[in-house]
């Protein structure tokens, strides 16, 4: 079999050295003409389970109806609360979805943000903001191309073509397309309202519920690198406008921390918009609550599981219709009901929690948004509705085997690795036809070529060989495994 496998490689190295010996027209007469793929058509293989969600929004007081984005899988709509799920931007050159937002004058128009704001070393950036008037039926570029990745997008409650976005730009690098951005036309035009410098982006907005000239925005200095993410810099900081977003002044001091600031998130309760918290990352970091619309604050919480990862996990939403009740997304998802001073955890579908939405109208109406995909709960967080149903895991590398009919392996972001069958003589692809092969997120699984049962894959930094027939893995790593981790 070796003496098979050598000869093998040398007849390859052999036609690739001849090859590449030929000029470069004979070279190129050597690759097939596109017309030579026409008859291939790509086709879902599944697997029908979400993957890492980060937008979400519902239409008040409709509770069947709601939205979620994807980190590099489009935005998604359900009009019966998540049994099914319909993707609804595919015919937009842009997957990776930042902020999501619907009007609450006329729930038919839609603002998205593209470009997630989480930004993880895969991070995928986007294309501007798009926007639709038939509730998703199709969509409009609307502009900000170069804004990258997008925290978030609020629309005025009476007027629906004023809008502002918070622009992070370029994850890697300078630009100045980045900050907040306003318009009063739907679009048509923007005007960049609050800016402080080409290293520093806005992450994220919230407009007062009873008063739309009162918005706070969020602005972070931050730069994804290969070798290096820096989070936080004097560029940070805390801002209001009480013009409805064309002036803005810095709240500094009176409670809030001091020296460097990274990620901020920011939430106004509809129950009492003088209450309002920030999610801070900083040395004395944290949840910050105001309780005169700004004017001073003081820190509530400083809760490890409230602030762990901040430049990841900053997220805070307040209950709209119960002062003391907020959420504090993490790897859990967390509700306070005595003002943030304590958190309780919320039974969830997956973890690593990134976006929720509330109802105004019916505090039980919620969706969240975290790395299993979107899920919806009608009754407070009790229970909440499949991630089954929702086909936008991200997956890391792909391998076939030897196989007839053929597997796909493919390990998915916070998730386990699958092996997925390429056919099925019912002509459906379903769960059936697809197994978890020993590994997990983020690495490569590689079935052996001489027995495709015998399956190596690897995640976080451990390595295991997994035995189909067996059904055993085990682990092969050349390092030890860390203490702890068994």
């Amino acid at each position: 079999m070796i003496l098979k496998i050598v000869k093998g490689l040398l007849s390859s190295l052999a036609i690739a050295c001849t090859a590449f010996s030929l000029p470069a027209a004979d070279r190129a007469s050597l690759v097939p003409p596109d017309s030579a793929f026409s008859a291939l058509q790509w086709r879902g293989i599944g697997p029908f389970r979400g993957g890492r969600a980060v937008a979400v929004a519902g239409v008040p007081g409709s509770p069947n109806v709601f939205y979620f984005g994807a980190a590099a899988g489009g935005v998604w709509k359900t009009i019966d609360a998540g049994a099914t799920w319909k993707p609804i931007f595919d015919g937009v050159k842009a997957a990776s979805i930042g902020a999501i937002a619907v009007a609450r004058s006329n729930p038919n128009i839609l603002y998205v943000g593209t470009g997630e704001g989480n930004l993880r070393g895969d991070v995928t950036w986007g294309g501007g903001v798009f926007k639709s008037t038939d509730a998703g039926a199709t969509w409009t570029d609307v502009g900000l191309t170069d804004t990258r990745q997008i925290g978030a997008v609020i629309v005025d409650p009476q007027d629906p073509d004023i809008v502002l976005v918070a622009a992070i730009g370029h994850a890697f690098g300078p630009n100045t397309q980045r900050g907040v951005f306003r318009t009063t036309d739907g679009g048509k035009t923007w005007n960049r309202v609050l800016y402080k410098n080409a290293l520093t982006g806005a992450i994220d907005l919230a407009a007062d519920p009873r008063n739309s000239k009162i918005i706070y925005a969020a602005l972070w200095q931050v730069r994804r690198q290969p070798w290096n993410f820096a989070s936080g810099g004097p560029g940070s900081g805390l801002y209001r406008s009480a013009d409805g977003g064309v002036t803005w002044s810095q709240l500094t001091g009176r409670g809030l921390p001091e020296g460097m600031l990274g990620r901020i998130d920011v939430a106004i309760s509809a129950a009492d918009s003088q209450r309002v918290y920030a999610m801070i990352e900083a040395k004395d970091g944290g949840l910050y609550r105001s309780d005169d619309a700004g004017a001073q604050w003081h820190r509530v919480s400083e809760d490890g599981r409230v602030r762990q990862r901040a430049w990841y996990f900053s997220k805070i939403y307040a209950d709209p219709n119960a002062v003391d009740t907020v959420y504090a997304l993490n790897t859990g998802m967390l509700r306070s009901v005595d003002g943030g001073k304590t958190f309780n955890l919320v039974a969830a579908t997956h973890g690593d929690h990134h976006a929720l939405w509330i109802d105004p109208n019916n505090s039980n109406s919620l969706i969240n948004a975290n790395d299993g995909g979107a899920s919806i709960s009608l009754d407070g967080g009790n229970t909440w509705s499949t991630q089954e149903n929702q086909p936008t895991g991200q997956f890391y590398h792909v391998a076939t085997d030897t196989r007839v009919p053929y597997f796909i392996y493919g390990a998915q972001q916070d998730n386990s690795n699958l092996a997925i069958a390429s056919f099925d003589d019912e002509g459906v692809i379903g769960p059936r036809d697809w197994y978890p092969a020993g590994g997990g997120e983020s690495g490569f699984v590689v079935p052996d070529p001489r027995d495709p049962n015998i399956i190596y894959s690897d995640a976080e930094n451990q390595y295991s060989r997994f035995n189909l027939r067996a059904q055993q893995s085990q682990s092969i790593s050349p390092d030890p495994i860390r203490p702890g981790i068994l």
